[in-house]
């Protein structure tokens, strides 16, 4: 089971808990509630690593990175939002062992904020 850790936040931010939930998705391995989260012509650049671009592209690049190891530890740091973006940072740590620092950051289809066009993370492997 993955342990989520996070500082409070306001509560008041439909598109912070909607980036949580999404974050914490990823982590415990929620296909399901990703895919559904995403556009259609969504794209991820892996900063340093690949371009992910569809869904289809984007469902095998979640499906190898949660086949590599399950998320042992969740810490999210901040979550900041505002108008059509937002970003999540934190780090994770893996049942194996290996622990990144991340930040995502994300483009929403519209203001509202319910829906993903794009993501850009940025990935620091930590057990130098």
């Amino acid at each position: 089971m993955t342990t989520i850790i996070m500082n409070e936040g306001c509560g008041n931010s439909p598109k912070n808990d909607f980036l949580i939930q999404f974050t914490t998705a990823y982590a415990r391995g929620d296909g399901p509630f990703i895919l559904g989260r995403i556009s259609e012509k969504i794209t991820w650049n892996i900063v340093g690593d690949r371009l992910v671009c569809g869904k289809m592209d984007f469902k095998n690049a979640i499906q190898q990175h949660m086949n590599q190891a399950a998320v042992a530890e969740l810490a999210i740091c901040h979550v900041a939002t505002h108008g059509r973006a937002g970003a999540v940072d934190g780090t994770m740590t893996l049942e194996n062992g290996l622990k990144t620092a991340f930040c995502h950051v994300f483009d929403f289809s519209s203001a509202k904020g319910d829906m993903i066009k794009a993501i850009t993370s940025y990935i620091i492997g930590l057990n130098n």
